[in-house]
């Protein structure tokens, strides 16, 4: 286990990938992928989809958690047993005992995308922590903290490497540089990262 920044941990070779991608594209089936919008208009570049009690969105309401998918009008795909096992193991290996997810975002990366600096605080109960997985091509991973740019820390995440953070780290900026042209034989030229998080309802719009 490497400490990134005080308090956000990089577990390498955490998660059996395979098995988890199994049931990305089960629950995609049922929920599929597709790409929200800021509450400002702009199309995000990740394709998304969720699982679990709760599902993260945004759109034009701004950014909150749901317990319907807006697309469907049905519920989010329960949370495979498999994403839950992961995500209490990881985090109690982070020093994060007793977690307990109820969402968890799905995330679809193409070649040249990116994710922007950004907070995770849309969750009720912000002392829990985020367990974040990989899958697929690699991706950087940008800690900034607790201001949006500047000095950062950035790790290489390869499929099946798993990122917790909490605590002092709670509310940390971080961010996914854009993905180099790559090929993976689980997901082809994507790469698909799981987003673990306790919601409780999560935070009002």
């Amino acid at each position: 286990m490497i400490e990134l920044a005080p308090d956000v941990y990089v577990l390498r070779k955490c998660a059996d990938a395979p098995a988890l991608w199994k049931e990305v594209e089960r629950i995609a089936r049922f929920a599929p992928f597709r790409h929200m919008h800021t509450p400002g208009g702009q199309r995000m570049s990740a394709a998304m989809t969720n699982c679990g009690t709760y599902g993260w969105i945004s759109d034009g309401k701004g950014y909150r958690y749901s317990e319907v998918d807006p697309d469907t009008g049905r519920k989010w795909p329960v949370m495979p047993a498999a994403f839950l096992e992961l995500a209490q193991r990881a985090a109690a290996e982070a020093g994060f005992a007793a977690f307990v997810p109820d969402a968890c975002l799905i995330n679809r990366y193409a070649a040249n995308t990116r994710m922007g600096p950004h907070q995770d605080r849309d969750e009720a109960d912000l002392t829990q922590p985020i367990v974040s997985v990989s899958i697929g091509i690699p991706a950087t991973f940008e800690w900034f903290g607790p201001r949006r740019s500047g000095a950062s820390h950035r790790a290489l995440l390869e499929s099946g490497d798993v990122v917790v953070w909490g605590r002092s780290a709670r509310l940390g900026f971080h961010s996914v540089r854009k993905i180099e042209p790559a090929n993976h034989p689980l997901t082809g030229a994507t790469r698909v990262n799981l987003t673990l998080r306790f919601a409780g309802g999560g935070a009002r719009a």
